[in-house]
């Protein structure tokens, strides 16, 4: 295979949804070269995103993975050890979007968001750090968003998991350091996908019109993705790429 992540072996966690990040990704690494693990809890949209890489030339695998089940964290590291040996990227794109404000959230929601948003995090990097430690220089992709970085409306539980997200990627980022592992994070804006149809119509209205350059595409997050993944950011750990169209610049 050629292109930037030729031969790479990548896991992308939440990858099954058609209009999702993940599946984006997906797309794209497979179209660079690289074999592609889709994880997701949706079996069947897992399964449907490998038939669509595969059709299209590229190299893909379904895993069925919880994010916040550690038993399946592990064994999904033991099959991806004996199928392919080492890891060359994890992508932690997997999440859940609610929108209730400090008051109005249960406990049982903010377990929820907080079970995926972050301790998915953890654990995908706390599990996949030996595979990845077998690659010449991994790379790890945490997914937060512009929620952790700056306050807006009513998703306080949301928002909470995502600032958590981008300070265990710093964390993480010296950690890993001695063994040339790059942790960043990705803090995308307000993106078409198919979470975004959770919000409604007047929010998301009032974001494309405080946002310079309007609503943001699956595609344009990839990218930032791919370099993360690929050798060119072989020298950037602990940062963070802020995708979101101007948002945070006002």
């Amino acid at each position: 295979m050629t292109g930037r992540l030729a031969n790479k072996i990548v896991l992308i966690t939440g990858a099954a949804a058609a209009r999702g990040l993940g599946a984006a990704q997906a797309r794209l690494f497979a179209a660079e070269g690289a074999h592609v693990i889709v994880s997701d809890i949706d079996d069947a949209q897992g399964e449907a995103r490998v038939r669509e890489i595969c059709a299209a030339g590229g190299s893909a695998e379904y895993l069925p993975l919880d994010v916040t089940d550690e038993a399946a964290w592990e064994a999904a590291m033991v099959g991806i050890l004996a199928r392919h040996g080492r890891l060359d990227v994890l992508s932690n794109n997997a999440g859940v979007f609610a929108i209730e404000d400090v008051e109005s959230t249960s406990l049982a929601a903010w377990q929820r968001i907080f079970a995926v948003n972050q301790t998915g995090v953890f654990l995908g990097m706390k599990h996949a750090l030996p595979l990845l430690r077998l690659s010449a220089g991994g790379s790890i992709i945490n997914f937060s968003s512009i929620g952790g970085l700056v306050g807006f409306g009513p998703a306080a539980a949301y928002q909470a998991s995502k600032g958590a997200v981008r300070l265990l990627s710093k964390n993480a980022a010296m950690h890993c350091a001695r063994d040339r592992i790059r942790v960043n994070s990705i803090h995308p804006g307000v993106i078409v996908t198919q979470m975004a149809d959770s919000i409604t119509p007047e929010v998301i209205q009032g974001f494309a019109d405080s946002t310079p350059f309007g609503l943001g595409q699956p595609e344009d997050v990839a990218y930032a993705a791919l370099y993360l993944a690929s050798d060119e950011s072989r020298y950037m750990t602990g940062a963070e790429l802020v995708i979101d169209g101007g948002y945070t610049a006002r």
